[in-house]
Order: structure tokens, then sequence, then C-alpha cells
């Protein structure tokens, strides 16, 4: 797994489904990325990749993992603590994408790599029917979720890692559009 500092935009990148085989590199990232409060564990990776793999979406750079995005497909319009340990909540058949996490590895930032893994959520939850997307994210984070076209929705119930978290969503209208503008995230740190 490549931490490369440089700057410049990569060449090309290139995003595909997670695989199980993934597991030990989506814990790296992972562990990279946030707090080990907040990070999900390999174990409940294993899990997660057993029940919706088909629901984490990893961007390579020259066959390097750089980053990654997961959630599941959940029937509810914020996320509950319980969610993010227990994989077999998720529901093929639900309402609304969750997404858990956006991993992008700290040399790797700032590229737009983290927005282009969001969209692909998004762009997957539009597929597959869904209602739209939601998460939690903290205070800092909210404007650059807004870009993205989701809305806050207040202080989450979320106590997760013992952080202060915001519910976010972003509802696709009836032909399947997000609210709001897609935006790039040249200010975010992702």
């Amino acid at each position: 797994m490549s931490q490369n500092s440089s700057r410049s935009a990569p060449a090309a990148w290139r995003m595909r489904r997670a695989a199980p085989g993934d597991l030990e590199t989506v814990a790296a990232i992972e562990a990279a990325c946030f707090p080990a409060a907040e990070a999900c564990s390999a174990q409940t990776f294993a899990e997660r990749l057993r029940c919706f793999a088909d629901h984490f979406r990893i961007c390579e750079v020259e066959g390097d993992a750089v980053g990654f995005v997961d959630g599941a497909v959940i029937n509810a319009r914020t996320i509950d603590d319980a969610l993010y340990a227990d994989a077999s909540r998720h529901d093929p058949a639900g309402a609304w994408q969750a997404v858990y996490g956006i991993n992008v590895l700290p040399g790797w930032r700032r590229r737009g790599i983290g927005a282009a893994l969001m969209r692909e959520m998004i762009a997957l939850a539009r597929r597959e029917g869904r209602r739209g997307c939601v998460l939690t994210c903290k205070k800092e984070k909210i404007g650059w979720y807004e870009r993205l076209g989701f809305r806050a929705l207040g202080r989450s119930a979320s106590v997760h890692g013992g952080a202060v978290w915001y519910d976010m969503i972003l509802s696709f209208d009836e032909a399947g559009q997000p609210a709001g503008d897609a935006g790039d995230d040249s200010r975010s740190a992702f």
C-alpha cells in the first residue's frame, strides 16, 4: 500500500468492488485514517466483507489501494451505533445506502479521490433504486458533504468512538438525482 506524499494528481485511478481478500488492505487503510477508538476492527471488516462486499468501493492507483468507502443498506434515515458492529443488519432490499466510512490514505488526500469514492457510492445507491444515502460525520466535514448534495439533519444520537457526530442525508428525487450540487473536494481532507 503506497503512502505517496506527492501532491500532484494521480495519472489514473480505478474503482473496484471489494473482495474478501481485501480484508488486510481495508483494515490497514482504516487504521491510517481514523483514531483507534473510531476505527473498525479487522474482525468487523471481515463480517462486513462477508455480508456486503458489493457495497465497498476501493480506489487503486497503479495497482495500490489508496482509499475505500463502505456501508450497509438499511431502512433508517440515520445510522445508529449498533450498525457499525453488526454487519448482519445489512438489508439488501433496504431503502437507504449507509456510508460508514470514507478513507483515503494521508499521502493521497486533496486530489479528488474522496469525492470520487463518494460519487461511486451515490451512483451505486441510485442504480439499486435506493431512496438515497445516509451517513454521520464530524462538524468540520459537514460543508464537504453538503457540496456532494448531502443535507445536515443535526447532531446525531451516535457516540461512536466517544466523538460528536452529525447526521447527513442525500435524498434522490423522482428521477434518481441527488438534491444539491455535487461540487469538488478541493478544500476537504479526503
